[in-house]
């Protein structure tokens, strides 16, 4: 008759001890290279388009009006060149680096 999976993993974590391996690489552990901040990067963007593009689907499902009426809220807002710009960067930036690093990994 076999062994369960209690006494399996009593087995291993004893030998394991002994040995004293660790548990798993960590990250301290390896050296940051570039591609690798990139796919941290690319995989953080498309969390961020994701959300994005749910958050926006359901405001316009559940929001009473049409979208012109909260643009022109937003531009009765008056916000400054700076404000504007540095939000326009904030949604393309996302958008155009997930497309372009998935382009590179294609290619």
């Amino acid at each position: 008759m076999g062994t369960t999976a209690k006494e399996e993993m009593a087995r291993f974590w004893e030998k394991n001890t002994k040995s004293n391996r660790p548990l798993s690489p960590h990250v301290t552990i390896y050296k940051w290279s570039l591609p690798m901040a990139m796919s941290i990067m690319h995989r953080g963007t498309g969390v961020a388009l994701s959300l994005g593009v749910s958050f926006f689907s359901l405001a316009a499902l559940l929001l009473p009006e049409q979208f012109p009426h909260y643009l022109a809220m937003v531009k009765s807002l008056s916000l400054g060149p700076a404000l504007i710009y540095s939000a326009k960067f904030a949604l393309a930036f996302p958008f155009s680096y997930h497309t372009w690093n998935g382009v590179r990994h294609l290619v």
